[in-house]
């Protein structure tokens, strides 16, 4: 397996809430300690993922593997997986992952073998253009999804594992323009022309800052809006702190059937409430499984930083004072598996 320098991997430009969170975790933490029985090691390959219109596309994927975990070091980040290990079980339920702007596929790693311990085949893209190491097209949104299903395909038809995928029982995890990505893949059509009202307004959102920085600079009109880029496949879908929430609303999200389980971090402060996750959620047509995390920032869905990777990224790693990003996590990893679990059950 190919070392992995990932100094910025992870990088990307209410007491009511917490007693509603804590109730459902208990509940699902407790449907995970009865499925126990079920839960497999994680094993990893490093990979590429063909793309005809572009690069190989890089590819994290984790899976269930009868193999012993052992400590891997990527940059400053350490995981324990089985690299290489064999691949564990039939039939099992497939779960893509799309990073935040300027991210790479480690950065949701802890998610990822959380699923993976649980049964499931997790894989996670590095985007062509908008990554920690080449964010030329980072602003070309509207290719994403078209990535994740040249990742489907791989999955499907060429990875070695492939016989052990159910193509029935597929699911998509996105974070930030991954939450995008996520939206878009399973149905969602945004409107582009809404990028300039909003950013005359609010011009030091995230999203208005970086497309004011492109060159050259990025088309918002109506005509520049595209048509639906939805994979049929994606059965499913977790969708955390969604870049570019408002530009669904009041109908962008008419043609989203599948289910939808949606996060928003309270303070956050990258994509302020209520222009992104709120807009979501108000637009989809079937309420989602919805989640506020009190006193969370944008970057707490991020996996926890080791001590390494805060002191070469200190901005994508702090959280607020008293927030525990690692018993967050233990949580939130805890619902998107069963959600998961739930909605991409066998027949």
């Amino acid at each position: 397996m190919a070392r992995v320098d990932n100094r910025q991997l992870h990088s990307h430009r209410g007491s009511r809430h917490m007693k509603t969170f804590n109730t459902k975790l208990s509940s699902v933490v407790a449907t995970l300690a009865l499925a126990g029985t079920g839960v497999h090691a994680a094993g990893f390959q490093h990979g590429f993922a063909a793309d005809p219109e572009g690069k190989p596309l890089e590819i994290g994927i984790w899976y269930p593997s009868p193999a012993g975990a052992q400590p891997v070091a990527m940059g400053p980040t350490t995981m324990s997986v089985a690299v290489n290990g064999p691949v564990q079980g039939k039939a099992l339920p497939l779960v893509l992952m799309s990073h935040g702007t300027g991210g790479s596929f480690l950065g949701h790693f802890d998610t990822a073998i959380a699923l993976a311990d649980a049964g499931f085949v997790v894989a996670a893209v590095t985007h062509t253009g908008d990554n920690y190491a080449d964010q030329s097209r980072s602003v070309d949104i509207m290719d994403r999804p078209r990535q994740i299903s040249r990742v489907i395909n791989h999955m499907l038809a060429s990875w070695d594992g492939r016989a052990a995928i159910d193509p029935a029982r597929v699911g998509m995890f996105g974070f930030s323009a991954g939450g995008f990505t996520t939206l878009a893949s399973i149905g969602a059509v945004p409107d582009f022309s809404k990028i300039g009202p909003m950013c005359r307004q609010y011009p030091g959102d995230f999203a208005c800052q970086l497309l004011a920085k492109s060159a050259p600079p990025v088309t918002t009109s109506a005509e520049s809006t595209q048509a639906s880029v939805a994979d049929a496949r994606i059965k499913a879908a977790v969708v955390a702190a969604p870049a570019l929430g408002f530009t669904f609303a009041p109908d962008g999200l008419k043609n989203v059937k599948v289910p939808v389980q949606l996060w928003r971090a309270e303070n956050d402060a990258v994509l302020p409430h209520p222009r992104y996750a709120e807009a979501v959620r108000l637009a989809l047509p079937q309420a989602p499984d919805y989640h506020v995390v009190p006193n969370a920032g944008h970057f707490d869905f991020l996996a926890p930083c080791s001590n390494a990777l805060a002191s070469i990224a200190p901005a994508i790693c702090a959280s607020a004072p008293g927030f525990d990003r690692v018993a967050f996590h233990t949580g939130f990893d805890a619902a998107v598996v069963g959600f998961f679990s739930k909605t991409l059950k066998a027949p």
